[in-house]
Parts: structure tokens; C-alpha cells; sequence
């Protein structure tokens, strides 16, 4: 079992950047692929980025490439996600995950623990 727990959200002007954290507990980060998600008002949860067990591969959601970054360190078991540029439509409820299993689409792959998430609005 792990437990996540998302912080970093909050409100920010369009242009604006925000850093999203993922502490992890009860097992290492080095051990899962790490994912953020997110889900505006009345939409469904989309994939936004994610992060293989070493860190060497990321994937990103062609919506925000380029100006999020997601990470981790494995030796705080934290991951992060830092997002520049900010626009209105990246308004959502963003959830970290996380997966032991092998998956080669990160982006559709069944990510097994999620933590409460963390509001991240953009004013315009």
C-alpha cells in the first residue's frame, strides 16, 4: 500500500506558475510510475503527465508540453509537478497516482493509488 498526499495548489494569474508536491508513504517512489491528473468542473479526468520508476522517462499530454515539468526525488519519495504558463483552461482539481504494475501507456495504464488532489485555479 501507498498513501499520497497532493499540496501546492491554489489560485494564480494566467501567466502564472504553480508547484504541485506528491508525498508519497508507506512504500518508495522508486518503486511506482508516478502520474498527475486533472479534473475540471463537469469534464472527466484527463492524464497530464507522467514518470517512470527511475525518472528517466516522462510523458506528457500534448496540452502541456513545453510548460509543465513533472520530477521526483526519490530519496524525499516526493514527485512533483511544476507547471509555467499558466492559462485558464489548466483550471482543475489535479490528482497525483501512482502504479507498480507494468504499463507502457502511461497514459492510459491502471494506476492503482490516488491521493485527494489539490485545487489549482487560473484567473484570467
Amino acid at each position: 500500500q501507498v498513501q499520497l498526499a497532493e499540496s501546492g495548489g491554489g489560485l494564480v494569474q494566467a501567466g502564472g506558475s504553480l508547484r504541485l508536491s506528491c508525498a508519497a508513504s508507506g512504500r518508495f517512489v522508486s518503486l511506482f510510475v508516478m502520474g498527475w491528473f486533472r479534473q475540471a468542473p463537469g469534464k472527466e479526468r484527463d492524464f497530464v503527465a507522467a514518470i517512470s520508476r527511475s525518472g528517466g522517462r516522462t510523458v506528457y499530454a500534448d496540452s502541456v508540453k513545453g510548460r509543465f515539468t513533472i520530477s521526483k526525488d526519490n530519496a524525499e519519495n516526493t514527485a512533483y509537478l511544476q507547471m509555467n504558463s499558466l492559462k485558464p483552461s489548466d483550471t482543475a482539481v489535479y490528482y497525483c497516482a501512482a502504479t507498480n504494475r507494468y504499463i507502457s501507456d502511461y497514459a492510459r495504464g491502471t494506476y492503482d493509488y490516488w491521493g485527494q488532489g489539490t485545487q489549482v485555479t487560473v484567473s484570467s
